[in-house]
Order: C-alpha cells, then structure tokens, then sequence
C-alpha cells in the first residue's frame, strides 16, 4: 500500500524505492492540476522536476499501469542547458522505471547520429535543449505528432540565454491539443506573454514555502582586502573542507585562473565552463559525484542546474550580478533537507553593493571576517582529534608492530609524525591582511553622513600618492601606443601581484612603456606572486628597476624649477591687484570702409527680396538664375 495518495502507483514505487517519505510543497501542489495547463513559479532545489514528472504521468499513461511499445515521443522536455537535460534525464528514468517508459536524450555537444538512432527506436519521452531539439524537427527525425505533453523547464533562464524563437518553433510544432507546463524561478512579463500565447486556461501555481527554502542555507558575507580575495577562498575551502565545494565566477578567465592557481595549491579542482567540450563537462561533474575532485569552479551558465548530491559549500568568488543569480547559485547547495554554507568573498568597495544584493533577495547574512589562518589550523586540530579511526580498537595483526614503533621512539614522537602526516596532506592556509569590521546599516543603505555630504557607493575615499613614502619601481612593457590606461592596469596588478591598491603609487603612461611605483614592504610580495616569468596576462614583461626612472629617455621631460612661464606670461600671484580692462580707443583701422568682396548686397532688406535677381528667369538648360 503506498503512502503517496492521488499519485500513479508505479510513479509512486519509484518513489519509496528512492527513499521518499514525504513531497515538497511544489510536487503536492501539481497533483491538483488534473489534465490542466500550469505555470510554476518554484525555486532551484524544490524538486521541479519530480514535480513535472508526477504532473505529466497521468496523462501519459491514461490510466494505464505501463507504458506499451514505444514509438512516436508522448512527452517533450526543454531545459536550457545540456548539464540540466541531463539531470532530469537522469530523474525521470528512474521515476518511470516502473512503467517502462524510455527517456531518449538530446542535447548539443553530443553526437546527433547517436540520438537519432535513439529516436528511431522509439521513445516514450524526449528531454534537450531549445537548439539541438529544432535541429531535430527541422530533420524530421524528432516526430512531434504523437505528443501529450510539453515541459519547459527553467523558463525564465531560456529567454534570458535568447532561446525564445527556439522555444516558440518547438511549441509551434507540437499538437494543439497538448498540456503544456511552464515551471520557472521567477515569472517575468517575457514569460507571462509566452504562457498567455502557448497555454490554455492555465493554473498559476506559486509553491508554498516558496520563500522558506533557502532555510537549510547559512549566508556569510566575508568581508576581505581587494589583494585577499584568492587567499580567503582558499581559507574558506580549509577551514570547512567540505565533500564538495562550487566556486562561482563571472568569466572564463577568471575560471581558468583560479583551476591553475588551485591546482597549484593542492586542491582536487576541476572547471567547469563553457569553452569546455560535452565530454569534458560530463567527466567535471563526473569526479565530483565520486570523490575524485572536490572543489569546482564554473561560470553561472556552465553550472546552471547541475545537482551535486554532496554539494556542502558554495563560494561567490565574484559577486552575483542580480538577487536571481544570488539565489540560483546558492541553491545548489541546502537540497533535500541537507545543510549547506554560501560565502560571498566581499571587498572593501563592494560592501554596501553586498548589502543592497542581500537585500533585494531578501536574505539575511552573517557578515565576519574569513578564516584566518590560526583558524584553519585549530579546525585541522580539531578533526584530526574527532577521527573515527581512533575509536576502533587495536587489531591483533597490529598490536606487534604498534608496540615496536613506541619502543623505538616514544609516544610523543609517534603522535609528532601522525599530525604532521595529517597536515602534510593539505595546503597550507594563507596568512590575510587585517580589515577593519563592517557593520551593515538597518537601512541596508544608510550611514551617519555628515550634513551636505552627497551619496556615492565608494566605502573609502582615494588615498593620496603626494606622500606613498618608501617605494620600488617596476617598469611594464606596455604604454599608450598599446592603449595602457591606469583604469585597467591597477586591478591587475592588485589581481596578479597579491597587493591592493593602496600599495600602488604613482604610474608614468610613455609610448612603449609604463612605470609603476610599489611600496617597498610589498615588493618582494609582488615579484613572488607574479611568478618566476615575470608576465602579466601572458604577454606583459615586468623589470625590477634600481632607483627611478629616467623618465626623459622616453621623451618625457620632467619640469625645471627655473623654467621661464609659457609664452612670456608672468607667474600667477595671489597677492597681485586685479587688472582691470578698459574699453581701448578706435584706430585707424577701424574706421576704413568695408571692402568690395566683403560688401552683402543679400543682405535682407524690409520690403525686397532676399536676393536682388530673384524674380529673374531660370536658364532652361541650368535652371539657374543668370548672375
């Protein structure tokens, strides 16, 4: 007897094999729609997929216990990355494993022979992507005649990815007489026009608990120095070494910057974005499912409905561009009751923007400071001491050769080799510059300013390089022949170097090259962390230089103190009496009559015509006015 009431029995088998006890608000809630249109508005980790796989099964099997020989697809699925069609492939073939059904994939990067042989056998329930989908239809090899039922999963992120003439071509060529399910984070007014122009009295469906998911999530916003950024993701993945952790960036560079630097480091780390082919991705996400990578770093696309059963931890290593963002990266983590962490790595000028994001996706963080590098190691401390290890008793095969370690060489140096081999196998944390505390504001906006002051978003004001004191010069050799600007320049050398921009002086911009001042205490520092080929972004050479510059054998000269003024003009004085300017006596000059060619007999005139001929006839070759 199932304890799953209004749900097909075969669906519902599957799911206490799966060890299901009870279903999300979103999967009660499409139970209720009968043979209805829907449109859902669910957040990542609410079940959607189970949930559209219950809502659709009635009226695919139409009261049948099993599905017959499969032929045309009775189901079409679109998701709108291949991570994602994947994964709800993945969920439905074991939801109707007990009906017999077959889930034919198609998704682009994968080899189309493949998936259309799949089709040619038949299939009771296709899942892809927009694009490679009206591939398929426009091959004839993908039969929509048969279809039952439509899902568009993540709706709102296949307009925004620009799949909207897709989905419309796909909708366009399914039956009429199909269901369709629209299931969507959030429901925009793109979304509710493509609903009104492809649904029939649809149900609108707005899970409960909706905002109660995000419960199982502990928000830290980590406040850290511009230079620290890397440091304290790296202290981060230390002190919770979680089973698996996801490091989301902004841009493929950024991605491959940080794989490189972490691998390093030690960490198991794999990428995963999208200059990287199906096959790569597939064994990305592969290593992490089985322990054989734990930390990976993906863009918002790349990661875009990947399920990590073990997913612990997620670092915004860059900031999210809106709350929507915020919510579907921290969502991979906290599923199915499980806990989870996500970290946001804030800097210094991206305080009160944290705090706005925070706000606006209605969140509440705990902001601190990272994990120092005292933290890491008492933490390393503390799961050496709570290592299930030590509660197994000693085995007789090991009693002989545990006594024979502790003659030799005592239990105090026995227990010194143990942890040392437990910290050996880790990297080392990093040691991170002091940040003064931030406290957000009640407002999440305001701050005690004093009367007049205008608002601006900058947390501190720019430092003066009139007194830098003690420095090194370093020569890059890029200049403005080459577009070098500083606006560009300074993030990369704080991004590159380890070293932030109060550590930068001055920058002297010369054709073929550019001089930039360092504080001296981080010279050393920078020259370490830009590594042992001297390059910036792999092209820019750096040159320790010794003393200054000459600037002057780049054709800059630098102002003589005895120089005389520009043009003969005497040099301003404060002090010096207004001059005042008296209107001058008329010369000469100005009294001679105007010249002949500069005489205007077109001048207008009261009562003629702007020019003196023009009532003359025109030339009947030139139709011009004769002179």
């Amino acid at each position: 007897m199932s304890n799953f009431d209004g749900i097909v029995p075969a669906l519902a088998q599957a799911l206490e094999k799966r060890g299901y006890s009870d279903l999300t608000p979103v999967q009660k809630a499409v139970l209720e729609l009968g043979q209805a249109d829907a449109l859902v508005s669910a957040q990542t980790g609410s079940g959607k997929t189970v949930a559209f796989g219950l809502a659709m099964a009635p009226t695919l099997l139409d009261g049948a216990e099993r599905f017959g020989q499969a032929a045309a697809p009775l189901a079409l699925a679109v998701a709108p990355t291949r991570e994602l069609a994947l994964q709800v492939t993945r969920e439905l073939e074991w939801l109707y494993e007990p009906t017999g059904a077959t889930v034919a994939s198609c998704v682009g990067g994968m080899d189309m022979r493949t998936e259309r042989r799949a089709l040619d056998r038949g299939a009771h329930i296709v899942v892809g992507t927009p694009g490679r989908l009206r591939d398929h239809i426009t091959r004839n090899s993908l039969d929509m005649s048969a279809l039952k039922a439509v899902v568009l999963d993540e709706a709102d992120e296949m307009l925004d990815l620009g799949f909207r003439e897709d989905l419309e071509f796909i909708l366009d060529a399914a039956p009429a007489e199909r269901r369709t399910l629209m299931f969507s984070a959030t429901v925009p007014r793109s979304i509710a026009t493509l609903a009104q122009g492809y649904q029939r009295d649809a149900v609108r469906i707005s899970a409960a608990g909706e905002e109660k998911q995000h419960l199982d999530i502990e928000y830290r916003a980590l406040n850290v120095a511009q230079a620290d950024r890397e440091n304290a993701i790296i202290n981060v993945l230390r002190f919770y070494e979680a089973k698996n952790a996801l490091v989301f960036c902004n841009t493929r560079a950024a991605v491959n910057h940080l794989t490189a630097r972490f691998n390093n480091r030690n960490f198991s780390v794999v990428a995963l974005s999208g200059e990287l082919s199906q096959n790569e991705r597939s064994h990305a996400l592969q290593a992490m499912r089985d322990g054989r990578a734990k930390v990976c770093i993906a863009t918002d696309v790349a990661a875009r409905g990947i399920d990590l059963p073990n997913l612990e931890l997620v670092i915004h290593a860059d900031l999210p561009t809106n709350p929507e963002t915020l919510l579907h990266r921290s969502g991979r983590t906290g599923r199915a009751g499980r806990k989870g962490v996500s970290a946001l790595i804030v800097p210094n000028s991206a305080r009160r923007r944290t705090e706005r994001l925070l706000q606006s996706a209605k969140l509440t963080a705990t902001w601190a400071s990272p994990p120092s590098a005292d933290d890491v190691l008492r933490r390393d401390d503390e799961r050496i001491l709570a290592d299930p290890a030590f509660d197994e008793p000693v085995k007789d095969e090991e009693r002989g050769f545990i006594e024979a370690l502790l003659s030799r060489h005592g239990a105090e140096l026995v227990a010194a080799a143990f942890v040392r081999q437990c910290r050996s196998s880790r990297s080392a944390p990093e040691d991170l510059m002091d940040v003064a505390p931030f406290t957000p504001s009640r407002e999440g906006l305001a701050r005690e300013r004093p009367a007049g002051e205008k608002f601006t978003h900058r947390d501190e004001a720019p430092s003066r390089r009139d007194d830098f004191g003690a420095s090194v010069w370093f020569s890059l050799s890029v200049g403005r022949r080459q577009n070098a600007e500083p606006r560009w320049l300074i993030p990369m050398l704080c991004r590159a170097g380890s070293i932030s921009k109060r550590e930068i002086g001055a920058i002297k911009m010369q054709p073929e090259e550019t001089f930039v001042q360092i504080a001296a205490d981080w010279a050393d520092r920078f020259v370490a962390a830009i590594g042992p080929d001297r390059k910036l972004q792999g092209t820019i050479l750096v040159k320790r230089l010794d003393g200054t510059p000459d600037l002057s054998r780049a054709g800059y000269q630098p102002p003589s103190p005895d120089k005389k003024p520009h043009r003969g003009k005497a040099p301003f004085d404060p002090n010096a009496p207004k001059r005042k300017f008296e209107k001058r006596a008329p010369t000469p000059a100005d009294q001679r009559p105007a010249a002949a060619h500069e005489a205007k007999p077109w001048a207008k005139k009261p009562g003629k015509p702007k020019f003196e001929n023009a009532g003359a006839p025109k030339h009947k070759k030139t139709k011009k006015r004769p002179s």
